[in-house]
């Protein structure tokens, strides 16, 4: 039987900079909605392709209806970010007093910032932020888990088992080993699953 949604539809943001897998996030996540029974549309902005630059998944999940793939300004019900102020940028255009966000603690530092251009906010300002901007907020270290697993990139696949850990949506480890199983090659698999089981035990 189909688990029902939250809220329907529920509109998921999965935002974080070129490189972090943000674009794989959302397609795992997606099947495993879609599995569960779910119509799911997805609909991607890059800023700029190239490593760095923001990316940006909408995911609008429903029971019954298809829709747009662009998510109305001040309508995400879940924001996960794979880099802490890409979440603050996704807030004040996508947030309301409802949402909920996830994010990972590691920030990566543009080229402005590094160049001594601009300033970016400590992680206790993100944390502030969070806390006036959402209902629910979590920060996790994702990048450490997936960096003691062997490859940084898998921090996308922690945040992935750390939403299945705070129940904001229907899914959980047997619909993510399903999903990995017709999309990654046997090899690839198992450190997958422990990066989503490492990820479940965060929250």
């Amino acid at each position: 039987m189909k688990t029902n949604l939250y809220k329907d539809p529920t509109n998921i943001i999965i935002t974080g900079v070129g490189g972090q897998g943000n674009v794989m996030a959302s397609r795992v996540l997606a099947g495993m909605l879609v599995n569960a029974g779910f119509i799911v549309t997805i609909g991607e902005t890059f800023g700029m392709s190239q490593r760095g630059g923001s990316v940006m998944s909408h995911l609008r999940v429903s029971s019954s209806s298809v829709l747009s793939p662009q998510i109305p300004q001040g309508r995400a019900d879940i924001i996960i970010a794979l880099e802490p102020v890409e979440a603050l940028r996704v807030l004040t255009k996508y947030g309301n007093p409802d949402v909920a966000v996830l994010a990972n603690s590691r920030m990566v530092y543009p080229m402005g910032v590094i160049t001594g251009e601009f300033n970016y906010p400590s992680l206790d300002e993100v944390k502030s932020m969070f806390t006036k901007l959402a209902a629910k907020s979590w920060i996790i270290d994702a990048t450490s888990v997936a960096v003691d697993l062997g490859n940084p990139v898998l921090s996308n696949i922690v945040m992935i088992g750390a939403l299945a850990g705070s129940s904001l949506l229907p899914i959980n480890r047997r619909a993510f080993e399903k999903e990995i199983t017709k999309s990654l090659p046997a090899n690839k698999r198992e450190i997958n699953l422990t990066a989503f089981d490492a990820g479940a035990k965060m929250l």
